[in-house]
Order: structure tokens, then C-alpha cells, then sequence
């Protein structure tokens, strides 16, 4: 049977909710990603990585199921380059609400939001909290390199997870989504291996605009992505999560 909620019946929902099922919700963002990539990447990306690991869960004998992707979430920091859209916090909590809401209304009562855009690396943890205390279930949040921890550094060449249109990035759109791609542009696509400013630690929260950071819009180095390595990035995120999201300690 298949693992996609829009694709499976009332009736089947129903049946997966009796068997408290957990449910996956990709969260992304529809935004820029260089000259080399169309803006779908976070989509392609968070939907992929959510499926595989619901692939891995499925095949561990988990019941599992995951929803079509959120589309749109916090990219204001990517708006001067245009071809991107961005909700407020307050607009992305209520979508992210109103689709868990749902989930619980269904009967079920395990959650978790899989997160593929930095921009909302925080906000997901905030609402599946807020979600927890309010619904009356269980929800959980993350962001899939994250939760990966070292796991794809022995895989990329010039940075240890990912950054944003880069190595890292470009290799999955290769693996999963290969037309988003404009090859052609490819030579140009690199850019700063940080948004921070010098003497910024990662503990201190300060976006600025991609644009005052990288002209290009990228940040780190696509140069050196691959569909292999894709397939490879892939594959580690689906095994190191599921056994996280397997772990039965999380939903007690």
C-alpha cells in the first residue's frame, strides 16, 4: 500500500489512524537557490527525504504515512532576489495548526514536521511544542541535516552538511528532481561558506539578506555535486531518521 496521504483512501487513513501511524509532514519553502536551480529545491528536497524515511520505516514493519508537502514558509531573507515566497511566523503557524489539527481530528495522534529550509529551522520546533500542549498528541519537529548530525560529511567534498544551493543541495535536485537543474550555470554557482559575520557564533541568531552575503545567492560550493552523491545523501538521511523516529521512547 502506498505511504502518501493523498493518495490513499478515507476508509485507508481511517485504518492508519487505528493503527497509530505516525504521520510525516514535509515543511520547505518555495524560494531562490542561485542561478543553477529552480526555486523548488527546498520541496524537492524535504519531500524526498520524508519519503525515504517512511520507505525505511515502512520496511522496519512501522506504520507510517506521509502528507504533501508545505510549500511556502519564512524566507524573507531570500526576497531581494525575488522568485521567492514567505509567510509571517503567524501565518506558517497557523497552515502548520491547521494541518496538524487535522491529522488529530483523523485520529491520529503521532506527528512529526520534517523540516527542509533553514529559515524555519526554529519555528518548527516552536509550533510542534505549542501543537503538543494544544491538540492532544504527540508532535515532533526537526530539520533533515540535523538530525543527520556528521552523517553526510564523509560524502561531500568541500563542506560537512548542507548549506544552501550548494554541494549538498545541487547533489539531491540531481538524485531526485534532476529538470530543476540548469547545468549551464553550474560554473557559477558558489558563493561565502557562511552567512555569518566574522566573529558571529552559530548560538547567535542574526538573518541578513542572502544578498548582502552572496551575490549569487548561494552559499557554499555546488561545483562538485553529483547525482551519486545525491543518492548517497539520501540514503544516509533515511536510515539515521527512521531509527531516530522509530525510537518508541519519543511517542510514550
Amino acid at each position: 500500500m502506498t505511504l502518501d496521504w493523498m493518495r490513499l483512501t478515507a476508509a485507508e487513513l481511517r485504518a492508519k489512524a487505528a493503527a497509530d501511524a505516525l504521520v510525516i509532514i514535509p515543511v520547505a519553502s518555495l524560494e531562490q537557490h542561485g542561478p543553477h536551480l529552480g526555486t523548488g529545491v527546498d520541496i524537492v528536497c524535504a519531500t524526498g527525504v520524508a519519503e525515504a524515511v517512511a520507505r525505511q520505516l515502512a520496511a522496519a514493519g512501522e506504520q507510517v504515512v506521509v502528507t504533501p508537502c508545505v510549500w511556502t514558509g519564512l524566507a524573507e531573507h531570500h526576497m531581494s532576489f525575488g522568485g521567492t515566497v514567505s509567510l509571517e511566523f503567524d501565518e506558517f503557524r497557523a497552515v502548520l495548526r491547521g494541518i496538524v489539527r487535522s491529522a488529530a481530528r483523523c485520529g491520529f495522534r503521532r506527528v512529526f514536521l520534517l523540516n527542509g529550509h533553514g529559515g524555519n529551522a526554529e519555528a518548527v520546533g516552536v509550533c510542534a511544542m505549542e501543537f503538543q500542549r494544544d491538540l492532544g498528541l504527540r508532535c515532533g519537529a526537526g530539520t533533515y541535516w540535523y538530525l543527520v548530525e556528521d552523517g553526510f560529511a564523509p560524502v561531500l567534498e568541500k563542506q560537512a552538511s548542507v548549506m544552501h544551493a550548494c554541494e549538498a543541495e545541487t547533489s539531491l535536485v540531481m538524485a531526485l528532481a534532476p529538470d530543476l537543474l540548469r547545468p549551464e550555470h553550474l560554473a557559477e554557482a558558489h558563493g561565502p561558506h557562511s552567512t555569518r559575520v566574522p566573529g558571529q557564533p552559530a548560538a547567535l541568531l542574526m538573518r541578513r539578506s542572502f544578498k548582502e552575503v552572496s551575490p549569487s545567492g548561494v552559499v557554499g560550493d555546488a561545483r562538485p555535486a553529483s547525482a551519486e552523491k545525491g543518492h548517497r545523501l539520501l540514503a544516509i538521511a533515511a536510515e539515521r531518521i527512521a531509527a531516530q523516529l522509530a525510537n518508541p521512547r519519543l511517542w510514550g
